[in-house]
């Protein structure tokens, strides 16, 4: 039985064992003691969680379980108490289990405070992730313990807190480099040079790279590069780096017999490093000198970095403004392994574990033997690969899983002393890169990657194994990934896996020379303009892996699953034979460069090897197991829905609303509306109550417009400042580039669309929080005018406005809405008029219109904003109820079992109907 199958079954037992158990104070240390070593492997429980911790809030309290070692803290309670419902505490107060776990945390010496929160009574867990302390806990059926034991996996893996430490030492030798850099700069006789910019680039390259290797061993002795260069003078400084890079780069044979002692002990680097002798060094001074060796060499370790952040942190000491640009932003090794774990790594630490559990050992020597030729087979390809981030994790990963291969074989057979074990090697990686200094960066991390993961082989095989001379390693290319063919690279036919996080960059942000290069690739096809950059690296991925078992995932922006962009982009790559075998839907993309990028994002995999069983990873954590995964990542058929001017049924037409294009000329504040009624009080029917989305959300400004398409010349003459105001529209409408806009410079009194009739409206923020469960729609009167910052329906009923308020139609919402961020972004086009609405009865129709008066009562009796009333943390109970019944009856209008059906099988059904309408 594998490693898997034999948690399942430990979890499965756990769970049957303390199935109806649980009293608090008796019970709560058997039963996580018994958790952590039978289910968890734990060998010491009672070592690893601790019991009973003290804590000070105005009394002393207690903790009731505490794991330093992954830092969760566990508030436990018997089996008859709601974990969601707050109980009275001994000073009276009343908290829920996790807002007295946090009263707890917030305590606690910052060092102590946990990094997860686990509420419990015996028979559901609840997972509070604080990195994202505001969200939905996860929750854990104690019943469901054997399919999920992997949720609670977080109790033991203390892997986070070495990275966390790998992070920390990373990002403290990126400020180095930084300060290096800077003042590096100040020394060039001509530092916007881009020459002498490239000179320092590879100048700083190759200092670090010495300041590794003398901290790693691998010169040979430590503080070896610093005691080389503290013996000269700062004037000297210069010239003692130019004949060391030399030397470095200069074979032992070949150098000069006459070299000082100090010089000739340097070890022969190649690899290409030091190659340049004609790099432009510039003069020291005490400062910089200061920085090598007190700073960056005695003060600093450079042998704990992680090359993987460390590649990302060094590559954002270039200039800001020209990464932006570029599109670059650098990835955390979390999220790195949202790509590699579910494409390759998991597979293959899955198939090692099967082989660990072969009883024959001769069998599983040979199995051991052909996996490790196998890690060493296997080919990957990053074609827009930055400073390297995936392709240097990705080895890391690969040549941790190797030597964990060599662990097993050595305790089995003896290794030969004279012959390196080891298989897997950087050649195995390829990349493309158009910037020459993150070409540069990339390949020297692969270095440091390939140098740390030696010395953990010498420690599993006891003997040596020589790292330098580098070997040449050119397989990463400079150059615009979008116009060298890939197979120039490496051939399709020798390569088993494609990866990256190509540029974020949306449609709307592109230069016009992105959006040629992004219309090149995908063709001259309808909304090509409106697809984002990500884009063409799936259409020549899609490409490369025609007809065979490559494996593709990119990290992209979200918008490319969303909205407009999926039918252009996904409907001929669905058509090409692309399958999704796994998704990550919209998350907060984080990095670890001085200026994170504050993107969101989904990772898709893809190929045209079709995954039986597929996976939907949620923002929360959780994970779907699904047969299929559509270009809107649901486990739904595929189907593509087109931006529309007409609804698919009979229903009112919904438009954006009102747009003045007036230069802020017809939008006044309360005083300006004052000031001019006052003056020309005839004006009154002609200034009307204002309202964008943010007002109609959150009622925080109060503003009105000039409403004047039915005024009279009289009125409009009436009035100096309206006279300004409008002759200011004229000009300013007058020099547009848009024809349209020009046209409408004749009629400076209308707003440039009216679409608003007279009578009451719908209004639907055009952008509102993803949080939500419900996006606040409601009616308005024909006096207020709405902003082209929502999307209005004139002549809508109450029955129109429950289905649309309905968790059916917000289902649908979520599913073809683009996204701001993560926010909905609804529209018309594309949401509304693509709707599938029920067919209901009388009754049914009758039922849904009073439901939906409900919801408007309720709503009435809080004086609230909509915002405050549809924050999930503080939505009234009965509004909600009122929802809920509304959504009841318009799922039972679509004949929709509204006891059991997820959210998923309604849109399922919602796009049958869709595909029948259409």
């Amino acid at each position: 039985m594998n490693q898997e199958k034999t948690q399942a079954a430990a979890a499965m037992a756990f769970a049957n064992e303390w199935s109806g158990k649980g009293y608090e104070k008796g019970e709560s240390q058997t039963f996580w003691l018994t958790l952590l070593s039978k289910v968890y492997g734990v060998r010491e429980p009672e070592k690893y969680i601790h019991f009973e911790e003290q804590v000070q809030l105005d009394k002393t309290s207690f903790i009731d379980a505490y794991i330093d070692a992954t830092h969760v803290m566990i508030e436990q309670k018997s089996k008859d108490k709601d974990l969601r419902k707050a109980i009275k505490q001994s000073d009276g107060t009343m908290l829920t289990p996790y807002q007295q776990a946090q009263r707890y945390s917030a305590a606690l010496p910052y060092s102590k405070r946990p990094r997860w929160i686990v509420t419990c009574n015996f028979h559901e867990f609840l997972v509070y992730d604080m990195e994202h302390p505001n969200s939905e806990p996860q929750q854990i059926e104690l019943k469901d313990l054997g399919k999920e034991h992997y949720r609670l996996q977080f109790l033991v893996e203390t892997e986070n807190l070495h990275l966390q430490k790998e992070k920390e030492v990373s990002l403290q030798a990126g400020e180095i480099v930084g300060k290096i850099y800077d003042e590096l700069l100040k020394q060039y006789l001509h530092p916007d040079n881009l020459e002498s910019l490239k000179s320092l680039n590879v100048l700083c390259v190759r200092l670090v790279f010495c300041l590794y290797c003398e901290d790693a061993g691998l010169f040979g002795r430590h503080d070896m590069f610093h005691d080389y260069l503290e013996q000269y003078t700062t004037e000297d400084l210069r010239m003692a780096l130019i004949r060391l890079f030399k030397v470095l780069n200069t074979p032992p044979e070949q150098r000069d017999p006459y070299l000082k002692d100090d010089l000739a002990a340097f070890p022969y680097v190649n690899g290409g490093l030091f190659a340049n002798e004609n790099i432009e060094i510039p003069r020291m001074n005490d400062k910089l000198r200061k920085l090598l060796l007190q700073n960056a060499s005695l003060d600093f370790d450079w042998s704990g970095i992680s090359p993987t952040i460390f590649g990302a942190v060094f590559e954002s000491t270039l200039n800001p403004e020209t990464r932006h640009n570029g599109g670059m932003h650098y990835t955390s090794v979390e999220n790195i392994h949202k790509v590699i774990d579910p494409l390759f790594l998991d597979g293959l630490k899955q198939e090692f574990c099967e082989i660990k559990h072969i009883t024959v050992m001769k069998s599983r020597v040979k199995r051991l033997h052909a996996f490790q030729d196998k890690l060493a087979s296997l080919t990957f390809f990053d074609p827009a690969c930055g400073s390297g981030n995936f392709l240097t994790e990705s080895f890391l990963s690969l040549r941790r899983l190797e030597n964990d291969v060599i662990k097993e074989i050595y305790q089995l057979e003896s290794f030969d002393a004279f012959v390196n074990p080891i298989k897997v090697n950087i050649h195995q990686f390829y990349g493309i890169e158009i910037n020459d200094f993150a070409v540069t960066v990339a390949t020297t991390a692969l270095w440091i990657s390939e140098a740390q993961t030696i010395q953990e082989t010498e420690h599993i095989v006891h003997h040596d194994i020589d790292f330098l001379p580098l070997k040449d390693y050119k397989n990463i290319h400079e150059g615009n990934a979008l116009s060298i063919d890939w197979n120039s690279i490496i051939p399709a036919n020798k390569l088993n896996y494609i990866m990256g996080n190509p540029p974020f960059l949306g449609a709307s942000v592109m230069s016009a020379m992105q959006k040629k290069e992004t219309v090149n690739v995908i063709g001259n096809i309808k909304l090509a303009n409106s697809i984002d950059y990500v884009g063409a690296w799936y259409c020549l991925a899609t490409r490369m892996i025609a007809n065979t078992n490559i494996e593709c995932a990119f990290v992209s922006t979200n918008s490319i699953t969303q909205g407009e962009q999926v039918t252009p982009l996904w409907k001929p790559l669905i058509k090409a034979g692309i399958r999704i075998n796994f998704a990550y839907r919209t998350f907060r993309w984080d990095s670890e460069a001085s200026d994170k990028a504050a993107v969101h994002c989904v990772i898709i995999g893809f190929g045209m090897k079709d995954r039986t069983i597929k996976t939907i990873f949620n923002e929360d954590g959780s994970q779907l197991k699904v047969n299929h995964i559509n270009a809107y990542l649901y486990d739904a058929p595929d189907a593509f829905i087109e931006s529309r001017s007409k609804p698919i049924c009979d229903v009112p037409k919904s438009t954006k609303g009102n747009q003045p294009t007036d230069n802020g000329n017809f939008i006044l504040t309360l005083e300006e509306r004052n000031d001019i009624l006052g003056k020309t009080p005839e004006l009154a029917p002609y200034i009307r109550r204002y309202i964008g989305a943010r007002d109609y959300l959150n009622n925080d400004q109060i503003r009105y417009c000039l409403w004047l398409k039915d005024a009279s010349p009289t009125i409009l003459n009436k009035n100096k400042e309206v006279k300004r105001r409008l002759e200011a529209i004229r000009e300013f409408r007058a020099k547009s580039t848009a024809a349209p806009t020009r046209k409408s410079a004749e009629t400076p009194y209308k707003f440039f669309s009216t679409p608003q009739t007279k009578g009451e409206y719908l209004i639907i923020p055009r952008v509102s929080s993803q949080r939500r469960r419900y996006i606040p729609i409601g009616f308005m009167g024909g006096d207020t005018i709405a902003a082209d910052s929502c999307t209005i329906i004139c002549g809508a009923n109450r029955y129109q406005f429950g289905v649309l308020e309905s968790n059916v139609h917000m289902a649908w919402m979520r599913f073809v809405a683009g996204r701001l961020k993560s926010d909905y972004r609804y529209s018309a086009s594309v949401v509304y008029n693509n709707f599938p609405w029920p067919k209901p009865t009388e009754v049914q129709k009758h039922r849904i219109t009073k439901t939906a008066q409900m919801i408007l009562d309720v709503r009435a009796k809080y004086n609230a904003t909509l915002a405050d009333l549809y924050n999930p943390t503080s939505m009234p109970h009965d509004l909600l109820e009122a929802h809920r019944a509304n959504d009841r009856a318009v799922m039972e209008a679509y004949g929709f079992n509204w006891h059991c059906m997820k959210e998923s099988q309604c849109v399922e059904e919602l796009l049958r109907l869709y595909e029948k309408l259409t």
